[in-house]
């Protein structure tokens, strides 16, 4: 009697073990976190957003820092301080005025990378930051740090369906769920 005893007790042991290990197992989903305004990090970054669309059943896309005015409206005003006005005319307005990470040539490689994607019919990074809205699994979190710190309000951003502001530990929380996470 004490043998099936001992042995149902393993089988319930067992049963707990199988129900962490589930719970600990990663989901369906992709993970990047996008830091880079540099124009072709930021083509890489929906060029993987969008494959890995295709792949999985979410991808969770985390724009901080230098990224962030991509997801700028530049038709969207708002009131700014003297700060926020200098991170402004330092930095590109959403897709206009990215520069390459090598190879910038004093302006000449975006064009020239522009020219080549139009040729190849590879889409414009305003296409496929579209295209990753229409797709609906991929999900934007915007640093709301970043954004504090550089004076970003959310009344200039632009208009995507997924796309909500977040801390660290919400992007943390999604990487550790992942099969996959990136740093661009």
């Amino acid at each position: 009697m004490s043998d099936i005893k001992e042995l149902e007790k393993k089988i319930e042991d067992l049963k707990s073990e199988i129900e962490i290990i589930k719970s600990n197992m990663p989901s369906d989903q992709f993970s990047m976190v996008v830091m880079s305004g540099d124009l072709d990090k930021l083509l890489a970054s929906f060029i993987i957003a969008t494959g890995a669309a295709a792949m999985y059943e979410k991808v969770v896309m985390f724009f901080t820092f230098w990224a962030i005015p991509l997801l700028k409206d530049p038709n969207k005003k708002v009131p700014k301080d003297i700060i926020s006005k200098a991170f402004e005319m330092m930095l590109p307005q959403n897709t206009r005025g990215l520069k390459l990470s090598k190879m910038n040539m004093l302006g000449m490689g975006p064009l020239m990378i522009k020219g080549l994607m139009k040729k190849h019919n590879v889409k414009s990074l305003g296409d496929l930051i579209k295209l990753a809205g229409e797709m609906g699994n991929v999900e934007i979190y915007v640093c709301q740090m970043s954004m504090d710190l550089m004076g970003y309000k959310w009344d200039e951003m632009i208009s995507y369906p997924n796309m909500k502001s977040a801390g660290v530990a919400k992007f943390v929380a999604e990487a550790g769920k992942s099969k996959a996470t990136l740093f661009i």
